[in-house]
């Protein structure tokens, strides 16, 4: 731990608009944090990253690489390793400012059965949270207050895992027992807030509230009948945010700077998924778009009244706002695109060519702004192997 790496930066000129791409890093497997995470600082001129580099193999993407943290300088291009933890880590979220990061591993465990908080000024690692049962653990979450964090547990059940969405209708099916969790940061207690009898997800603070907070109900788009719930953690209770209505197909929520919540609905036919294939991965026979609904991106408050309905006639995998709301970025099957949203009417514009090739969910682009919105950082398996790239807007 503490280990540095040289920079690997090198700049080429997009091939469909010819703007700049830097790609960032070249050496193994690497991608960013989950956009919903963000892994560019907010002060400072870094962003945090997982790679494999320093786990002495060489594996494809689809072959569970054993990831760890890393920062990178992006002036200098200099990489820092920041984890050592036997069998990589698994998810990972972290404040604004990057000072604390708390991640799931299973110190060999591929289960990431652990929760653990690293103190990035110090180095010091605490476990937060061990669990003993028959649970997976989710992606956590950072209130904002910084005093715990919370995070979904599901039941394990007998399901395929792997590239492509592999068990993704199958865990949806089986699993009857969620749990939203807290756990605070000095590891004192953990206890459960709600119990869900679907599979839970998606777990999402709000930015400036540690009393409320976003989770989902997982698995295909158009298999759940209300994707995203809002739950208050003094009543302990949930709502649904945006309630669904037999052709909505809703998903990828996140809370934008401001405290809403944005979300996708792609209508009748959507499960959600892409694979290698550039199809979906359930919904394989169900024709899309062949109906009377136009999909749409929404804006609601936190009391999941829509504040906002904006037409999309297109529609990407995911989307993230920009720090005012007013351009989206999202990625296509070839491209990332800027979808102006500040009008009436959405329109769209080419970023550049991503080229991955989304065989497995790290190598899904998930482009996320910078938190000033003068970068955007995604991730692509174009060559082979993935890495990170960045990109103005």
């Amino acid at each position: 731990m503490g280990k540095t790496w040289p920079s690997e930066i090198r700049e080429f000129a997009d091939e469909k608009t010819g703007r700049t791409i830097r790609q960032l890093t070249s050496s193994g497997n690497n991608y960013h944090l989950y956009f919903t995470e963000n892994s560019f600082d907010s002060v400072k001129n870094e962003i945090i990253f997982l790679s494999d580099r320093a786990s002495g193999q060489n594996k494809a993407p689809a072959d569970w690489p054993e990831y760890q943290i890393f920062r990178m300088d992006l002036a200098s291009g200099e990489m820092t390793q920041l984890t050592e933890e036997p069998g990589g880590v698994g998810a990972v979220t972290k404040t604004p400012d990057s000072s604390l990061i708390v991640f799931t591993s299973g110190r060999g465990n591929i289960s990431g059965s652990c929760i653990y908080a690293l103190d990035t000024a110090s180095g010091e690692v605490r476990t937060v949270y061990e669990e003993t049962g028959p649970f997976s653990v989710g992606m956590p979450s950072i209130a904002p207050n910084r005093r715990y964090v919370a995070f979904g547990r599901n039941e394990k059940v007998d399901a395929p895992r792997g590239p492509n969405y592999s068990g993704f209708k199958e865990s949806f099916y089986r699993t009857k027992d969620g749990r939203i969790t807290v756990a605070y940061l000095d590891g004192s207690k953990a206890e459960d807030v709600f119990l869900d009898t679907h599979w839970v997800g998606h777990f999402q603070f709000c930015p400036d509230d540690p009393t409320i907070a976003t989770y989902c109900h997982e698995g295909p788009w158009n298999l759940v009948t209300q994707r995203i719930w809002i739950i208050d953690f003094i009543t302990r209770s949930v709502k649904p945010c945006f309630r669904q209505e037999e052709q909505d197909s809703i998903g990828h929520e996140f809370w934008t700077q401001d405290g809403l919540i944005f979300f996708d609905d792609r209508g009748p036919g959507h499960d959600g998924t892409i694979t290698s294939d550039r199809t979906q991965a359930v919904a394989t026979e169900v024709a899309v778009n062949q109906n009377d609904m136009v999909p749409f991106v929404g804006l609601a408050d936190r009391d999941g009244n829509i504040l906002r309905r904006i037409e999309m006639p297109y529609y990407c995998n995911h989307y993230h706002a920009n720090p005012d709301n007013t351009i989206l970025v999202g990625d296509d099957v070839d491209d990332l695109v800027l979808v102006d949203i500040s009008g009436e009417v959405a329109t769209q514009e080419t970023l550049c060519y991503h080229g991955t090739s989304w065989h497995t969910q790290s190598s899904h682009c998930h482009p996320t702004w910078s938190w000033d919105g003068s970068r955007i950082l995604y991730s692509s398996d174009k060559g082979g192997r993935i890495n990170v790239f960045m990109v103005e807007p």
